[in-house]
Formats: C-alpha cells, sequence, structure tokens
C-alpha cells in the first residue's frame, strides 16, 4: 500500500493551509499581537502586560482556531467547498466558551489570581474556573495530536492524586483534586507556566520568521546553493537534500513541514538519477528532522533548552555543534556509499546550478541569519527580541533581489503569518496542556521518582539507563512536534541521567536526539508520512529505510553522553581525540550499515566494520583503539581499491 495516509497525521497541520477566507485576518491578527507584546512596544505607553494575561491571550487565541476549525471526529478541516466554514459543532460552542471563561478569568481578574497564589488554594469559584479550562484544553491537544498525550498526561494525574496507593518507590501521600488544580491553573509550573511562556514568547516568533524565510524564496535558493555544492559528486541530489534540509530545517521549526517545502525538489530528482523511492524519501526524511539538531536555531529548541536549564544560548550552540554534524555526516556518507554501491553516476553539469550566479541571485538570505546571530550573541537580546528584529531584516532584504516575486508584499506577509500560526497551534495548545502534568509532577515529586525508578530498574549502570531512557523517550516522541516532545522528555527523562552524574547540558541533548528520532522512526514516523507520499513509496519499507540512515540520532547520543570531549568540554587534547575517533567511527558505521567501502561487503565484514565504528565513537583509549584494528582487518584486502577512479 502506498504512503497516502486517509488523513493527516497528528501534528501535521496542512489541514489548515487553507480554510476559510477570515482565517488569514485572524491568525495575521495573533501573530501581530504576539509581536507587539513580545518587543514590548506596550510599555512605551506605560502599559504592562502581566506574562500570565499575555500566556492566557496567547492560548485563548490558539484554542478559538482549534475548535473552529477542527472537528470532534478528526478527519478533514471545517470548510465549504468555496473555502466558507462548515457548521461548527453545537458541543465546540460550548467547549470553546467555557475554555475562554477559564482563561478570561485570569485576563480580566488577574489580581484575583494573584489572591489565590497568596492564600495557596482555590474557593468553589476557582476549581470550577480551573476546570473549564482544563478539560477543553485536553481536547483541544487530543485534536490537534491525538489519543497518546492526553492519556500520559491524565496518567500523571491520576498518579498524583492517587499516589498513596502506589507500590514501593512511587508511594506519597497523594493530593486532592483541588490541590492539583491549584497547581495548575495558579502555580508557576502548570497552564501558564515555563512551558506556554516559551511557546509564546520564543516559539511563536521563530515560526514566524522561518515562514517569512520560506516566503522570500529562501528554501529554493538553499536547495540551490546545496545541488550546486554537491551535484558534481556521485548521488549529488541525495546529498543536496541533506545539505538544504540542514540549512533549512534549522529554521523553519517543523521535520514535517520542512520536508515537505525542500521534498518536492530534492525526492524527484534523487529518483531521477537511480535512487530508489523508498531511500529518496528515507533521506529527505531523515535530513529534515536533522535540522532540529542544527545550529544556530535548533528549531528553536536551542532557546527553550536555554530558558530550562538556565544557561546562555551561545552555550548551547557550542555544546550541540559537533554531534549535529556527526549525524549529518553519517547521513552524507551513506547516500555517498549508496550511490557508489549501486553505481550512480553524478548529474551533468549542463543540469547543476552554477555557484556563484545562484549566490548572487540570494546571497541577502543571509542577512537575516547573520542578524540573528549577531543579536543573539554579539547584543544578547532575549530570543524573542532577536527573532523580532531578525524578522525585519528578511523583510528589507527580500526587497534587494531583482526579482519581485520573491518580495515580501503585505499579502505575502499575511500569508506567511498565516502558515506560521496554524503551526504554532499545536505547539501552544501542548505546551499548555504539558502544564498540568508539570504541575502535578512537580506537586507529588513523582517526576523526580520516575527518574530514581528507571535508575534503580537498570541497577544504577549508566549504558542500562541510557538505553532505557531513550527507548521511552523514542516512544513518548511519538505524535508529538519537535518542541512539545521535549519539553515532555525534559520534564520525565532527563533527570534520571542527572542522576547518574551525566551533565544536563548532555541529558537534555540526549532526550531531544531519541525523540526526534520518532519522525522517521515507524509506526508514527510523521516525517516519512509527507515524504513518502511524494516519492510513492511504501511506509513501512521507508520507515526502516530511515531508521538504517537515521541510526546516528540512537548512537550520536550515547558517544556524547559517555564522552563530553564530543561537546566541547575538557581540556584541547580530550576535545580533539573524542571528536577525531567519533568521525572515524561515524563513518565506519555508515560504511557497515551500507554494506560498501570501496567496493561490496559481505554480512561479516559490514558488522565487523559496525562494531568498529561503534567501539571508536566509544570513550577512552582501548575501545577507540580495538575498533580502529578491527576495521583495518576488515577492509585490508581492499584498501588498494581507494584509488579507483570514479568513486566520488
Amino acid at each position: 500500500m502506498n504512503c497516502q495516509p486517509s488523513k493527516s497525521p497528528p501534528g501535521i497541520t496542512k489541514a489548515w493551509s487553507s480554510g476559510p477566507g477570515y482565517l488569514h485576518w485572524l491568525t495575521a491578527l495573533i501573530a501581530i499581537y504576539h509581536m507587539v507584546v513580545v518587543a514590548q512596544f506596550p510599555t512605551w505607553f506605560g502599559i504592562f502586560i502581566p506574562q500570565q494575561v499575555h500566556k492566557s491571550i496567547s492560548l485563548s487565541s490558539a484554542l478559538v482556531l482549534v475548535f473552529f476549525l477542527l472537528p470532534a471526529s478528526g478527519g478533514k478541516h471545517r470548510q465549504g467547498g468555496q473555502g466558507a466554514r462548515g457548521p461548527v459543532a453545537w458541543y465546540d460552542f460550548l467547549l470553546l466558551a467555557s475554555a475562554l471563561l477559564g482563561a478570561g478569568y485570569v485576563v480580566l481578574f488577574h489580581e484575583s489570581i494573584l489572591d489565590y497564589g497568596f492564600y495557596g488554594f482555590l474557593d468553589m469559584k476557582g476549581i470550577v474556573l480551573s476546570l473549564m479550562l482544563a478539560v477543553p484544553l485536553l481536547e483541544a491537544v487530543r485534536r490537534t495530536t491525538g489519543w497518546a498525550l492526553p492519556v500520559i498526561i491524565l496518567f500523571f494525574v491520576l498518579m498524583t492524586i492517587f499516589q498513596k496507593y502506589l507500590p514501593g518507590l512511587l508511594y506519597g501521600q497523594g493530593y486532592p483534586l483541588d490541590r492539583l488544580l491549584y497547581s495548575s491553573y495558579v502555580g508557576n509550573a502548570g497552564i501558564f507556566g515555563l512551558p506556554l511562556g516559551i511557546a509564546a514568547n520564543i516559539v511563536i516568533i521563530f515560526l514566524i520568521f522561518g515562514a517569512l524565510m520560506q516566503k522570500a524564496g529562501a528554501s529554493w535558493w538553499f536547495m540551490q546553493m546545496a545541488l550546486s555544492l554537491t551535484g558534481w559528486s556521485r548521488g549529488g541530489p541525495a546529498k543536496a537534500a541533506v545539505v538544504a534540509s540542514a540549512m533549512f530545517g534549522s529554521i523553519s521549526g517543523s521535520p514535517s513541514g520542512n520536508a515537505a517545502t525542500t521534498g518536492v525538489f530534492t525526492i524527484p530528482m534523487m529518483k531521477s538519477i537511480g535512487y530508489t523511492p523508498a531511500f529518496a524519501a528515507a533521506v529527505e526524511a531523515v535530513a529534515s528532522s536533522g535540522g532540529m539538531i542544527m545550529p544556530p536555531v535548533m528549531g528553536a529548541i536551542a532557546f527553550i533548552m536555554a530558558e530550562w536549564i538556565d544557561v546562555s544560548y551561545p552555550e548551547i550552540v557550542i555544546a550541540a555543534t559537533v554531534p549535529a554534524l556527526l549525524y549529518f555526516l553519517i547521513v552524507l556518507v551513506s547516500v555517498h556509499l549508496q550511490a557508489c554501491r549501486d553505481g550512480l553516476e553524478a548529474l551533468p553539469g549542463s543540469e547543476l546550478p552554477k555557484f556563484w550566479p545562484v549566490f548572487f541571485k540570494g546571497w541577502f538570505y543571509l542577512i537575516p541569519m547573520a542578524a540573528l546571530i549577531y543579536f543573539l550573541i554579539i547584543k544578547a537580546f532575549t530570543p524573542g527580541m532577536a527573532g523580532i528584529y531578525s524578522c525585519g531584516f528578511v523583510l528589507l532584504s527580500s526587497f534587494v533581489s531583482r526579482d519581485r516575486s520573491v518580495w515580501l508584499t503585505p499579502g505575502k506577509i499575511v500569508a506567511a503569518f498565516k502558515d506560521a500560526v496554524t503551526r504554532w497551534i499545536v505547539v501552544a495548545v501542548i505546551t499548555a496542556s504539558v502544564g498540568i502534568m508539570i504541575g502535578g509532577l512537580e506537586l507529588s515529586g513523582v517526576g523526580i521518582k520516575i527518574s530514581r525508578f528507571i535508575v534503580e530498574l537498570a541497577g544504577g549502570n549508566l549504558l542500562l539507563t541510557l538505553l532505557f531512557v531513550g527507548v521511552v523517550s523514542l516512544i513518548v516522541g511519538m505524535g508529538l512536534d519537535a518542541v512539545p516532545a521535549y519539553i515532555t522528555l525534559a520534564t520525565l527523562m532527563a533527570p534520571a541521567l542527572s542522576r547518574l552524574g551525566v551533565s544536563e547540558m548532555a541529558a537534555h541533548l540526549y532526550v531531544i536526539y531519541w525523540g526526534l528520532a520518532s519522525f522517521y522512526t515507524p509506526p508514527t514516523c510523521i516525517a516519512v508520512y509527507v515524504t513518502c507520499s511524494i516519492s510513492g513509496s511504501k511506509v513501512w519499507e521507508t520507515g526502516w529505510e530511515s531508521v538504517r540512515l537515521g541510526i546516528a540520532a540512537f548512537v550520536i547520543p550515547l558517544a556524547f553522553a559517555l564522552n563530553d570531549g564530543l561537546l566541547l568540554n575538557g581540556s584541547l587534547p580530550h576535545i580533539v581525540g573524542a571528536v577525531t575517533t567519533a568521525t572515524l567511527g561515524a563513518t565506519l558505521l555508515a560504511a557497515g550499515i551500507r554494506g560498501y567501502a570501496f567496493i561490496r561487503l559481505s554480512v561479516v565484514q559490514g558488522l565487523i566494520l559496525v562494531v568498529g565504528g561503534l567501539l571508536l565513537i566509544a570513550p577512552g583509549i582501548l575501545m577507540p583503539l580495538t575498533g580502529l584494528a578491527a576495521a583495518l582487518v576488515a577492509l585490508a584486502p581492499h584498501l588498494k581499491m581507494r584509488q579507483r577512479p570514479g568513486i566520488f
């Protein structure tokens, strides 16, 4: 069966790409509101908007769009044949009214919310208002992501309430529903806590930045640049897909959106030179997902992580650079070796774009990127403020082009706002609902106990704990978008690694990588659904090919969790040694998995290279030396083939 899902996978917002006519203006209004508040323009006029009020307005706007656009039964969004909105069910109006009353009370009677915080409990009115918001919020999450996340949240809510009935380590005194609702409605870790604040102040700004870049034609330029750099070699279009997806995926904020944007160019090109449809779709899915770990933006995860673990943004970028490069190195080596194995030729020079003409046609796309880095690192602006300034540079630089079709005219700006906001809606409702879970975990201490439980289950063994946390992160990440997946995993899984001495930076990057892999790992594999719908390949065939290509998402985090030299920590010799052995190990791992190194390898030789590559990535001296020796033994008969013409 070809990969043509009957409905969009959870988290895919393409169902909203067309809709009622008012949607353009409503989403534009939502985008402008957030930019105005994040830029602190109201303070110029003596108007101060408390963060809790801002978050409530932000969440309310997201809920309005969810209940107006997504029916309870799933399927397609509401719209008539000519774009007019279809009927909204009476219960949707009821749910929306309930949510707006619960959230609106925070806006209109903020002082009463502060009083609740002072007294430390909710009266009957507060309990009713918190339930009026929480129930529609969980329903909104179900409509946008499916059943998985609401079930997880309710599971931890029930654990908090019935904690005194839990066995062993998870046992506790338990808390009544009203105490839990207080934590969720008023507490700093609840619905209006840090996760929603990140969505309302950072994520939406960078989604707008990415959407403006896309409307200005940046994705096409990145694609042409990548093709001009790599098209001359074997498998050039596949390498171009990797490079372009790494560049654009970092700022797009959506693996599936990135796959759809660049995949329409790269997948047909890969198929045209001889790659199978499944392999072509897998390359795009894995590369697009990798954009979420590629500095400087990392799909906004870098900014969230900096807020979460209270470190500077440059520290995140520095630590994440080498692992991200190793991830893409494995993918690039894999597509090159597959091209060599299949005897694929490079594209004729006449079909390739020339580097300098392409560069000069779109050099101005580098201006917003440079501005973003300048405002973030040199000026040390907050991520939201830096993003807003950078959006201005996107707007202005588009008019540098001689091609008027890429100018950001008002119509294109409104369309970009719509694209950004419809992607952001999912993030907003998920981060708010995750706040319910975080509030319960903070209240009961169950989160800490879960991490302790994982450590005890692994017997205190670091490697076993890493594997347990990785598998759970992969499962939890399925069906969630990148940002909500990270927030959930940072709450539940990262503390388990920190308990065993893994640095906080490494622990958080670790769960990001494993959660990221869910985008191309069956059965959910959202990015695969997108790419194989373009290639015409099958779901499972493409999914397993993606796992082979994206093996780095499982291996690289194990490496940097065990050897922090890969995060550029430690002395210079330690860092150089770690990066060198890991680079060689990543190359051998890719060769072993593809079954090719100079010539086709036997199954035994491939296994030896896989084991040798893993040992080279491992910490210390003995294991890397053992891995190098094993690889040399496997490759010794074929090293003379390294000079064979045409290998590149």
